[in-house]
């Protein structure tokens, strides 16, 4: 069966705060000032369902979810612009071509949604996912933009759409 990408479901929201913790955990990344103890991890449904301008995609296999992420329009932001955000896969799904599909899918999902650039935060120590987005038009950024809340971060980049 091939992977289906979806709209994020309620019934996600547990697998999905596991794996965005055990991605954190396997680098090594802090747990305070990410999306580690960030309290909205545990109910990302809710989150996007509640907000306007946000979308979330979770990609499953033979009913397993693998991954997910997200567009959402970070307080603080300029206008037009919104946060690609909550972008994990498991171990087992990276460097299948799946993160480029869901990446991909998010693109069309913001300007759909009317936006005409996407900020990101990330860590040096997802290197490989820092050369995806830096290969899909992202540049780095000197500061953080927006209000996000994830001070821990320290790899800031912008895309225009």
């Amino acid at each position: 069966m091939p992977v289906n990408i979806r709209h994020i479901e309620i019934t996600d929201n547990q697998q999905l705060a596991n794996i965005i913790r055990i991605t954190l955990e396997e680098f090594n990344i802090p747990k305070v000032g990410t999306v580690y103890s960030d309290p909205e991890t545990d109910t990302l449904y809710e989150v996007f369902q509640q907000q306007p301008g946000s979308v979330y995609f979770v990609a499953e296999e033979d009913g397993v979810l693998l991954g997910g992420c997200g567009v959402f329009p970070t307080q603080g932001l300029p206008e037009g612009c919104a946060e690609l955000v909550k972008y994990y896969l498991t171990s087992a799904s990276r460097g299948k071509g799946l993160g480029k599909i869901l990446m991909d899918k998010i693109f069309i999902a913001a300007k759909e949604l009317g936006y005409q650039q996407l900020y990101l935060e990330s860590f040096p120590d997802f290197s490989k996912a820092v050369s995806i987005y830096e290969k899909a038009g992202f540049r780095r950024l000197d500061a953080a933009m927006g209000n996000s809340g994830h001070y821990a971060c320290n790899v800031w980049m912008l895309k225009d759409l």
